[in-house]
């Protein structure tokens, strides 16, 4: 537990209260636990004079900090003359960030102007003054709507940021001023509702940190930044959808029968313009025989062979579990371990006699998951994620499919059977496979 009460992988409390400010097209108070962010939207029926005669607006932010936000008084900027370099850095990084996510062409010739004040500073004020400023910009643009300035929403998608960090080596969400202050490891994330990136700000205090520190670093602010666009979705609602319709969603076919897998999927893969299926859709659909020897060999003969009958895009994944004092075994047969007619209950029960008696430190095992995108006229892909762990005396939870029950994932107590779908799917062989896999089809 952190000192305020939160697990690594916890929020603060965020709360947004809309039209805070009476004269703004725009506005929003946001608190993130005791961050506070004011956030206003301007519109100006004008761009800069180097942009006119371009046929497309602009947005832009300034930032603050009040002078009391902070332990002790910062004195004001504008008494200065200048503003200063780390203010200047920030509200570039707001405009960026939110440029991302609108169609400037749609907007005209006009200028929105973000002000984000931050009336008390714990930690994330960057961050959260992106998540706050496009719940402002979000309400201006609906302001041009009412006006008839627009004809269509230039918002694209949602946006939102949050801090991560290492902390005496452990990764935490939403870090407050003293645990950023303390942290070997201090990342901003920006990312869209679509899971895309906008922009990263990371940096070692103390000393490098490896590349899948940074891959957990990202892991958990993807899963922190959706919980905010969450948030932002019950405020505002409507966006994704507005923008969805611009173009017909594909059709994406899970090649798999197992509902739970499926649940997984579709949650993993929310936010993308996809019709999603599964095998349960096409029941003239032979079954694809498994004979692969590899969980890549199986994966792709599913996938190709289904994009084969169906001609669309198809999704195969192959998962298992190698147990090390089985030599890797049940491996590619995980699911047919007891024989080709068993189900669950009997693949465990087999798994708890042949481990029965086996001390602790001999009872490491390893999830891995290989998942493959075949496409009709083009080369099927396959990417592999893992997770390792152990194998635990009895089954622990009723969540779950598969060998849920008996496997104790690294760094935790539960199994993945006693762990909600969320935390499971952040640190799952499955999810870490289906993260590189949305990678790809985002940018198809």
């Amino acid at each position: 537990m952190r000192s305020d009460g939160r697990k690594n992988n916890e929020l603060r409390e965020v709360q947004f209260t809309r039209g805070y400010l009476r004269y703004a097209e725009g506005s929003v108070l946001l608190e993130m636990g005791r961050t506070v962010v004011l956030c206003a939207a301007s519109v100006e029926e004008h761009t800069a004079p180097w942009m006119r005669g371009e046929q497309h607006g602009w947005v832009t932010a300034e930032y603050s900090l009040l002078p009391r936000s902070t332990h002790k008084r910062n004195p004001r900027e504008a008494a200065t003359g200048r503003i200063s370099g780390r203010t200047s850095e920030i509200q570039r990084l707001i405009g960026r960030s939110l440029r991302a996510v609108v169609d400037l062409e749609a907007l005209g010739e006009r200028t929105i102007r973000l002000d984000c004040d931050v009336l008390q500073a714990d930690g994330g004020t960057r961050t959260a003054a992106i998540t706050g400023a496009y719940i402002a910009l979000a309400d201006a643009l609906n302001h041009l709507l009412r006006e008839g300035k627009i004809s269509s929403n230039p918002l694209r998608d949602y946006l939102a940021a949050v801090s991560v960090g290492l902390v005496k080596n452990e990764a935490m969400l939403d870090l407050t001023f003293v645990e950023d202050s303390a942290a070997d490891v201090d990342l901003n994330v920006v990312m869209t509702g679509s899971g895309r990136l906008v922009e990263l700000q990371g940096t070692a205090e103390k000393k490098p940190f490896s590349r899948e520190q940074l891959n957990d670093l990202l892991d958990l602010a993807s899963q922190g930044i959706a919980c905010l666009i969450k948030k932002q979705e019950a405020v505002l609602g409507g966006v994704r959808q507005r923008t969805e319709q611009h173009g017909k969603k594909k059709k994406l076919i899970l090649a798999t029968h197992n509902r739970g897998k499926v649940a997984e999927l579709q949650e993993m893969l929310d936010g993308l313009p996809l019709e999603i299926l599964s095998l349960t859709d096409f029941p003239q659909f032979p079954p694809v025989t498994e004979n692969g020897t590899t969980f890549k060999e199986n994966a792709m003969l599913k996938a190709e062979t289904i994009c084969r009958l169906s001609g669309e895009m198809v999704l195969a994944d192959d998962s298992g579990l190698e147990v090390d004092y089985l030599n890797g075994r049940p491996g590619v047969y995980s699911a047919r371990f007891a024989g080709e007619q068993a189900g669950d209950g009997q693949n465990n029960a087999l798994l708890q006699q042949l481990m029965q008696g086996v001390p602790r430190e001999q009872r490491g095992a390893r999830f891995t998951c290989v998942i493959a995108l075949a496409r009709p006229g083009h080369p099927t892909v396959a990417v592999e994620g893992n997770c390792r762990g152990s194998i635990a005396a009895a089954p622990q939870g009723d969540g779950g499919f598969g060998y849920d029950p008996l496997f104790i994932p690294e760094d935790e107590t539960r199994t993945f059977a006693q762990m909600d779908r969320e935390s499971k799917s952040r640190i799952s062989h499955r999810g870490r496979a289906l993260r590189k896999i949305k990678r790809i089809l985002e940018e198809l």
